[in-house]
């Protein structure tokens, strides 16, 4: 019987996304590679724990959550993230990004300085650009700011990301005005905190980091995993969570949040038997924010 692994998630590093396993081995994801793997016979999908920890009750999970944590498991990892207010005395300086991902789709956010870009490629962004630097808190006011006064939202769900990114303008500076137009209009705005410095536009464009250049359009999406199910497939593009494999049938997304909980296996033969659901194409995109 083969060793089962289990996937802690997928990561972004400068050599690309890696999938992480429970005791820290990864396995680098290369374009043009396959992806191949199979769900343990009879085995069932357990909470992912909070904060490092194992679940202490080893709860069961739903397949389709993409959480992968039991109620009081996602309750703590909530309450200690900064995305809670838990931490207004961090020490650490934090960025206030703009990100954008399609034609309408642009969010405010912040992240620790000391993480770089990392944040960005986790969610996905196809393009973002820095606004300013400060305290934490200050990060925050801002953001705050720009969601009242621009309505720049500071999330924007998996799916409708996914919807555009076969059909995304073909050149950088297209991709790259909403973000120029919004990066204006927000150092422009008064109320800015004091201790939080602007940082001028410099917009960062990953398209080519997630291989999404002429990606084939997806047919559909794996909707959950199951107990002896396979996945299997050529990677195409990585964007945030989500690997585009072509397969047999077409290209399918797999969100790898999906992957957590489960014991894995090797399927050299590949396959795709798990469940898929048909993918849902953007309907009216917006030409802009304003």
């Amino acid at each position: 019987m083969a060793h089962a692994w289990k996937c802690s998630g997928l990561r972004w590093s400068v050599e690309g996304p890696e999938l992480v396993w429970d005791g820290g081995r990864r396995s680098v994801l290369a374009r043009g590679g396959r992806v191949a793997f199979g769900v343990a016979e009879g085995g069932v999908r357990t909470c992912a724990g909070a904060r490092g920890h194992a679940c202490p009750v080893g709860a069961v999970v739903a397949a389709r959550s993409t959480g992968a944590r039991c109620e009081e498991c996602a309750r703590l990892d909530r309450a200690h993230s900064v995305a809670a207010d838990t931490f207004a005395d961090d020490p650490r300086p934090y960025h206030v990004y703009l990100a954008w991902f399609g034609p309408g789709m642009l969010k405010v956010g912040i992240t620790a300085v000391e993480r770089g870009p990392a944040r960005l490629l986790e969610q996905g962004a196809v393009c973002f650009s820095w606004l300013g630097a400060g305290p934490l808190m200050a990060a925050r006011r801002t953001e705050e700011l720009l969601r009242a006064a621009l309505r720049v939202p500071d999330r924007i769900p998996y799916a409708e990301k996914r919807a555009v990114r076969a059909a995304l303008p073909e050149t950088a500076a297209a991709r790259a005005r909403e973000v120029a137009e919004v990066h204006a209009r927000a150092v422009a705005l008064a109320g800015w905190p004091e201790s939080l410095e602007r940082r001028p536009l410099d917009v960062v464009d990953h398209v080519g980091a997630f291989g999404l250049a002429g990606v084939p359009a997806a047919v559909g999406e794996v909707a959950g995993l199951a107990a002896g199910g396979v996945v299997g497939g050529e990677l195409v593009a990585a964007a945030g969570p989500d690997l585009h494999l072509a397969t047999g049938a077409g290209v399918v997304v797999l969100d790898t949040r999906l992957m957590t909980g489960w014991e894995l296996v090797p399927a050299p033969g590949g396959g795709l038997t798990v469940p898929v659901r048909e993918f849902r194409a953007a309907a009216g995109v917006q030409d802009g924010l304003f």
